[in-house]
C-alpha cells in the first residue's frame, strides 16, 4: 500500500494551533484574549448554592454575572478586581491579572466566598492593596488584600478585630508603610470613621469619627491612572480600556454572564 504525505492548508494549521493553545491555557486556568469577550470560568456547586442560600433549579436557574470594579497597572501587570454574583447574592470575589498586555489572563488570588473586591492601589512595583468586604446581605467585615511581592502572593488582613457592619469608602497609601482609610459605618454606628496606618495596612488607628461626612485627606481623580473598565450593553461585556492620545482603546473584554446555578 502506497502512502502519501497529507498537506494541510496554512489556515487549517493555524486553526488547529489556536485550538491546542486555547485548550492548554484553559487547563492551566488561563483565559486567552482572541479579540472577543472572554468568559470567566464558573461552575456552581451544591455547596455554593447552600452557602449563598439560593433556591435554584433546572426549571428556574439562578444566572451568575461578573462585575468588574477597579483596575490598576504596575510594571507589565494589569489587575482587575470584582465579584461573581446572582441577581440577589454575591457568590465570590475575583482578582484577574495579565502579564502580557492583556493577551492571557489568570486569577491572582483564590476566590473568597460571599465577598467582593473593589479599589486597588500599588505604591511601587512591589507593594499593593485591595479593598474588600463580605457582601452577604449588609456589607460587613471589611478587609484588605496585601501584597509585598508585586502581586505574586496576597494575604488577607481584616480592618477590625471583631465582626462589624461597615465598608471601606476610600483609602490611599503615600508610601509602603503610611496610609489613610475612610470607613462608612453608618448602618451600625451612624458615623464615618477615618483611620491611619504606619504598618502598611497590617494595623490601623482611628483618627476621627463623625456622623457628618469626613473630608478624605488624599485625592486622586478617577481615571488618573490611564485605565478604566466600562460596561458595554451592546456586547454584554466589560471592556478594559487604556487612554492613549486622548482616546480610550480597548485592551480586553469579559462577558458579564458566566453561568448559572441549577441545584
Amino acid at each position: 500500500m502506497l502512502s502519501y504525505p497529507i498537506r494541510y492548508h496554512k489556515s487549517v494549521l493555524r486553526t488547529v494551533s489556536a485550538l491546542v493553545l486555547t485548550t492548554l491555557l484553559q487547563a492551566q486556568g488561563q483565559l486567552e484574549n482572541n479579540g472577543k469577550p472572554m468568559r470567566v470560568p464558573f461552575e456552581c456547586t451544591e455547596a455554593d448554592s447552600q452557602a449563598a442560600g439560593l433556591s435554584c433549579s433546572e426549571e428556574e436557574p439562578c444566572p451568575v454575572y461578573l462585575e468588574l470594579a477597579s483596575v490598576e497597572s504596575v510594571g507589565n501587570k494589569i489587575f482587575l478586581t470584582g465579584n461573581l454574583h446572582t441577581p440577589t447574592t454575591t457568590l465570590f470575589s475575583i482578582l484577574l491579572v495579565t502579564e502580557d498586555a492583556g493577551k492571557t489572563w489568570s486569577e491572582a488570588h483564590p476566590r473568597i466566598r460571599l465577598s467582593g473586591l473593589d479599589q486597588i492601589q500599588f505604591v511601587d512595583f512591589q507593594n499593593g492593596w485591595i479593598a474588600g468586604a463580605s457582601l452577604q446581605g449588609t456589607p460587613r467585615d471589611p478587609f484588605l488584600l496585601i501584597t509585598t511581592d508585586g502581586g505574586k502572593t496576597w494575604h488577607q488582613r481584616p480592618i477590625y478585630d471583631e465582626s462589624r457592619v461597615a465598608v471601606i469608602e476610600r483609602y490611599w497609601f503615600d508610601t509602603r508603610e503610611n496610609g489613610v482609610l475612610l470607613m462608612d459605618a453608618r448602618l451600625e454606628k451612624n458615623r464615618h470613621e477615618l483611620y491611619e496606618t504606619r504598618t502598611g495596612g497590617e494595623s490601623w488607628s482611628i483618627q476621627q469619627a463623625s456622623a457628618d461626612p469626613i473630608r478624605f485627606p488624599r485625592n486622586r481623580e478617577p481615571g488618573a491612572s490611564g485605565w478604566r473598565t466600562r460596561a458595554d450593553a451592546a456586547t454584554h461585556s466589560y471592556h478594559l480600556e487604556k487612554s492613549e492620545a486622548e482616546r480610550w482603546h480597548n485592551v480586553a473584554s469579559f462577558l458579564v454572564s458566566v453561568g448559572a446555578c441549577k441545584q
